[in-house]
């Protein structure tokens, strides 16, 4: 098989990663925080290990307030719906994932709060000054993706901190694609709100994920429950994590998630973007030539985070991923990718969506090659 479904999950995962989570699995994977026994400060002790490492890689100074979630929803979730209130307006962008979209069109129906989405260019960049713009009186959140999970493009995180910051308005960047790859400084880019899955760029297992939380920012917990802390509290403590990480966490997947981060230290982050930058732009070449094949993605290795979109003259997205996985195995995936407001604001086909491949650290060049040759077969 080819896998070229890695802006969904990564696959394979670094060997380090399966040999870790087996060992926790094996040897120490009690409750962390729910008792003084050795193997239960051993997990407490490995999850902490995580979580610095996280708040070193994103430049974040507050590892303990890195809240562990089972993906990047969750942690979108506990962000906005702790955030927003009654008459508040947040800005966000036309490319975000319906991890966005979902809960903020619910806060609007349910309790009134107001939402601008702000279109961008040809490929959904939007531009730092046009987000100022739609600044008012009652903004109280600035959402965005950091990179586009349809086309690949990346947007001016930094640019748009800035203006956050200049105004006062907590920033949310939506990690899910990029983070692992991309540099993500939350101080120079003055982000107070990240939220990132682990089982993407960060390389560790599904059912893993988190939400930084800046000093500056106060949220309400999204659920209550047992934190091992403080239970003779009949309410949800204050003290982070603990405040918005409520029940047993996924501990083996966590420490997976470290050993992905530690694989990534290792090998490089520079080395990791230069090798799917290089993949994608061997790809796109070779499709954007065809006259039957149309892309949609940015050939430009600062704007695309891995990612080329294309469609096929008179064939249906899912029509060609079909074909991909029976003839060739070859595993893409096809149609509005969770981000419907995307391919309305982009022109694409909204009823068929687009065919996405996204590459990742283990592809090689040998494996686009193969796949060019499948998708110019079957658009013939």
């Amino acid at each position: 098989m080819v896998y070229l479904d890695n802006a969904s999950t990564t696959y394979p995962k670094p060997e380090n990663v399966y040999i870790e989570m087996d060992r926790c699995l094996r040897e120490y994977c009690a409750n962390p925080g729910r008792g003084g026994h050795a193997m239960s400060r051993a997990a407490a002790e490995a999850v902490g290990k995580t979580r610095e490492a996280l708040a070193r890689f994103f430049n974040f100074e507050y590892p303990e307030r890195i809240v562990f979630t089972k993906n990047a929803t969750e942690a979108l979730n506990i962000a906005i719906k702790g955030t927003l209130q009654p008459g508040d307006h947040v800005i966000t962008t036309m490319l975000e994932h319906n991890s966005v979209v979902r809960p903020l069109k619910d806060l609007e129906k349910e309790h009134g709060i107001e939402i601008t989405f702000i279109e961008g260019d040809e490929y959904g960049e939007v531009a730092s000054d046009t987000v100022a713009a739609h600044v008012r009186n009652n903004t109280r959140l600035i959402a965005c993706t950091l990179s586009s999970n349809v086309n690949g493009i990346i947007m001016p995180v930094g640019e748009i901190g800035s203006v956050a910051e200049r105004y006062g308005v907590p920033f949310l960047v939506d990690a899910s694609q990029g983070a692992g790859s991309i540099d993500l400084d939350m101080k120079a880019m003055k982000i107070t709100l990240l939220a990132f899955p682990g089982h993407k760029g960060l390389l560790g297992p599904q059912g893993t994920g988190g939400l930084c939380v800046d000093q500056a920012v106060e949220l309400r917990p999204l659920m209550q429950g047992g934190t091992g802390t403080a239970s003779e509290n009949t309410y949800q403590p204050r003290v982070m994590p603990e405040a918005l990480e409520s029940g047993t966490l996924n501990t083996p997947g966590i420490i997976g998630l470290g050993e992905g981060i530690a694989f990534i230290d290792r090998t490089g982050r520079q080395t990791i973007a230069d090798h799917k930058q290089h993949l994608t732009a061997r790809m796109h070449q070779e499709l954007s030539g065809h006259p039957k094949i149309h892309v949609y993605s940015m050939n430009d290795s600062g704007k695309n985070s891995g990612i080329v979109a294309i469609n096929i003259e008179d064939m249906l997205s899912t029509q060609v991923s079909k074909a991909l996985d029976e003839r060739y195995g070859i595993a893409t995936r096809a149609g509005l990718h969770c981000a419907p407001f995307a391919h309305k604001a982009l022109g694409y086909a909204v009823d068929g969506g687009i065919l996405r491949f996204s590459v990742g650290y283990f592809n090689t060049p040998d494996e686009i090659d193969y796949t060019v040759r499948a998708v110019q077969e079957i658009a013939g």
